[in-house]
C-alpha cells in the first residue's frame, strides 16, 4: 500500500496510507492547504473563552453555596446579574472582533475584484 510522501516536522516520513493516484495524505497535500487553514481557524475560534469558563465555575459555586445556605439569595441574585452583564460584554466584544475581521476580509476581496477588473479592461 502506498504511503504519504511528506516528511513531518520531526524529520520522519508520514506513515499515512494514501490512494494509488495520490502522493500525499490530506494533512500534507498542498491542494488542501487553504481548506486545512480554514478548518484550523474555525476550530481555534470554537474553543471556549477562559473568561466564560471562569464565570461558569463561579456560578456553579454560587449555586451550590445558595443551596447549602452559605450565601443569601439576594446576594446570589446580584452576583448572578453581574455575571450576566460580564457575559453580555464578552459576547459584544466577540461580535465586534468578528465584524472587524469580516470587514477586513471584505476589503481584501473588493481589492482583488478591482485588480481583476483592471486586468480585464487593460487586456482589451
Amino acid at each position: 500500500m502506498p504511503s504519504c510522501s511528506a516528511i513531518k516536522a520531526n524529520g520522519e516520513r508520514c506513515t499515512r496510507i494514501v490512494g494509488a493516484s495520490q502522493a500525499y495524505c490530506y494533512a500534507h497535500d498542498p491542494a488542501y492547504d487553504a481548506e486545512r487553514r480554514r478548518a484550523a481557524s474555525k476550530a481555534a475560534k470554537s474553543r471556549s473563552n477562559p473568561e466564560i469558563r471562569e464565570i461558569k465555575n463561579l456560578l456553579q459555586k454560587l449555586y451550590a453555596a445558595v443551596l447549602e445556605g452559605h450565601v443569601a439569595r439576594q446576594a446570589a441574585a446580584v452576583a448572578s446579574q453581574i455575571a450576566n452583564t460580564q457575559l453580555r460584554a464578552i459576547e459584544l466584544d466577540r461580535r465586534i472582533r468578528e465584524h472587524n475581521e469580516l470587514e477586513g476580509r471584505l476589503d481584501e476581496l473588493e481589492g482583488l475584484l478591482e485588480e481583476a477588473e483592471q486586468r480585464t479592461y487593460a487586456g482589451r
